[in-house]
């Protein structure tokens, strides 16, 4: 037997009863009949608009969404289990309206093959479909899990690179944001042909000076102290283009 999700309210609200520290409390016929009715009301709410969809026919569908399962062999193992007959509208209609809850996201194009190579080949053995259904849903989840590790990879790779090509700008002499050199706490930036360093100090400020090189050996000369790099920034920005004096 699937899982019932009305089975976890039940149980949240029988639990809630007899944890009452008063014995009497918990035999006290007005109780018992109010906690009655609240598990009623809570088996009652059901799927809501959806009326055939009670049971382990929902506890399916919702692991069934996203699994590429073709609509017909759904709807016809569906109505295997106690209820109204369903339609394929029925079947597919629900998938749909479950894959645009929140949290919930659509079926990838990229796992449809996989999905249903594992149908056919589950289905040729004679496994039932709700087992399929479990372990399509895996099979999801662990492509889901490979691809979210290889978008953060990629994208550590692209930070690398771009961290590489600002070191080289900087290096090289090109006007360049603000960009740290690997291994070092300053930070410089280079506009109108300009060199500045911002250097973090302990009360968390950042110190700016006019440096000829990015170099923390180049102790250059003292601009003046800010409470964040934007700040440092705006000064940067009207200093570059006045006419300078430097010793």
């Amino acid at each position: 037997m699937l899982e019932d999700d009305r089975i976890w309210h039940v149980r949240d609200l029988v639990k809630e009863h007899v944890s009452s520290p008063s014995l009497r409390h918990i035999r006290d016929p007005a109780a018992i009949l109010s906690i009655s009715r609240r598990i009623l009301k809570s088996i009652d709410r059901g799927s809501g608009i959806w009326k055939k969809w009670e049971g382990e026919r929902e506890v399916l569908i919702k692991l069934a969404a996203g699994c590429w399962i073709p609509t017909d062999c759904l709807r016809d193992y569906l109505n295997l289990f106690p209820g109204p007959k369903l339609t394929s509208t029925d079947v597919a209609q629900r998938i749909q309206a479950i894959e645009e809850e929140p949290y919930t996201s659509f079926p990838k194009d990229g796992h449809r093959e996989g999905c249903l190579a594992i149908f056919n080949e589950e289905k040729e053995l004679g496994t039932e479909l709700s087992a399929t259904i479990r372990r399509i849903a895996n099979f999801v989840s662990v492509e889901e899990e490979r691809l979210r590790t290889e978008r953060e990879q990629a994208y550590k790779q692209a930070r690398v690179r771009e961290q590489d090509a600002a070191e080289a700008r900087l290096v090289a002499g090109a006007d360049c944001k603000w960009t740290q050199l690997r291994g070092a706490p300053h930070f410089y930036c280079r506009t109108n042909g300009r060199t500045y360093r911002l250097s973090p100090t302990v009360d968390k400020k950042w110190e700016l000076s006019r440096v000829d090189r990015p170099s923390p050996d180049d102790r250059g000369e003292y601009i003046g102290r800010y409470s964040g790099r934007g700040n440092a920034t705006k000064v940067v920005a009207e200093m570059a283009f006045h006419a300078e004096h430097r010793r």
